[in-house]
């Protein structure tokens, strides 16, 4: 689980870190210089561009629902890691008991291995994983948590 900025502006974390490892010594010779350089802004990666989506997507729900998600915790972790899982590979996780909302990152980007799919689909996938799991974790259809988003369909 880690941290995210979900944007220009500041706003309350809602996710707890993870050290993801950035930058490896190989061989004992110290992590990587910037590809870009230090003149350009550093590369966003897809873990990061994932973390953000999720990010926008709970405070925009949290927005619309401030009292059924009132401290509830998102988080984002790369995948699963329970010894028993079921035969198809979990997408998010919700426990009622903590309120936290897990969305699981490699699982709900393998959706996303069409070479046609743009960055565009894949937000909308993210997106999906996160409202369907907060519609089951405060009980409404994933389509009810933002009816006047989606009126024109």
């Amino acid at each position: 689980m880690r941290a995210y900025d979900v944007g220009m502006r500041r706003k309350p974390r809602l996710v707890t870190p993870v050290d993801r490892g950035r930058g490896r010594s190989r061989h004992g010779r110290g992590g990587r210089s910037s590809v870009t350089g230090p003149e350009l802004a550093p590369i966003t990666t897809r873990a990061e561009a994932f973390d953000r989506i999720v990010g926008d997507s709970a405070h925009y729900l949290i927005g619309l629902w401030p009292d059924e998600l009132a401290g509830v915790v998102f988080q984002v972790a790369d995948m699963p890691t329970d010894a028993t899982l079921p035969d198809a590979m979990p997408r998010w996780r919700i426990d009622r008991d903590t309120r936290r909302v897990t969305v699981f990152r490699i699982p709900v980007e393998r959706v996303n291995r069409s070479p046609e799919k743009d960055d565009a689909d894949r937000r909308i996938i993210i997106e999906t994983a996160v409202f369907r799991a907060v519609g089951e974790l405060i009980g409404k259809d994933p389509w009810d948590l933002a009816p006047e988003r989606y009126r024109h369909w």
